[in-house]
């Protein structure tokens, strides 16, 4: 995720207005300023980003909680009728492909 210039001000900027103290050193992996506040010197921007990714996941997560109930859901509903097994299935294969593919994202 690459922040705007507008984006680094608006997280930068609270922080300055709050007593936070930018330092003279840059973070090692996006560059920004590091600041200090409290005693703890950190890169605003990495946190920032790092938020955002734990936000995403929780999202990933819903997504895999709520596909796994329906794959639960199918499976003590599976019909007797040939046809409809086989429709079952189907649906069951897709949603535990998916549930591969959100696992991927995740790890």
């Amino acid at each position: 995720m690459v922040l705007t210039q507008e984006e680094i001000r608006q997280i930068i900027t609270p922080l300055l207005l709050s007593g936070a103290k930018m330092l003279d050193r840059h973070g090692p992996k996006c560059g920004s300023p590091l600041f200090e506040l409290n005693g703890r010197v950190f890169c605003p921007v990495c946190e920032y980003r790092g938020r955002e990714r734990k936000a995403e996941m929780a999202e990933v997560k819903d997504v895999e909680e709520i596909l796994n109930e329906k794959l639960k859901e199918l499976a003590r509903a599976l019909p007797e009728d040939i046809d409809e097994l086989e429709k079952y299935l189907n649906v069951m294969e897709k949603i535990i492909n998916l549930l591969e593919k959100y696992k991927k994202l995740g790890g």
